[in-house]
């Protein structure tokens, strides 16, 4: 990990254009992650709580992809942790 700039994981994209600084100060790349983790929480915890039986799949669909993002998003964060806190 000799780079400055780790790309988050791509969605459908060769080209990273998001990019975490390895550098940046381990307090900052936790308080991001735990953000994700606690938006794509809220939606999943406000789905649990819905009747979803006339719920749109498209709808489902859009919710789904977006959490997955997020998710992506922390775990690419907490591996930069990660690997500062392992050197």
């Amino acid at each position: 990990m000799t780079q400055q700039y780790i790309p988050l994981t791509g969605i459908d994209s060769l080209i990273p254009c998001l990019l975490i600084d390895k550098n940046t100060p381990l307090d900052v790349l936790h308080a991001n992650s735990a953000a994700r983790l606690l938006a794509v929480t809220q939606v999943l915890e406000s789905l649990a709580r819905l009747d979803l039986k006339d719920a749109d799949s498209a709808d489902l669909q859009h919710l789904a992809n977006a959490s997955a993002i997020l998710l992506r998003d922390s775990c690419d964060l907490l591996d930069v942790m990660g690997w500062r806190l392992q050197a």
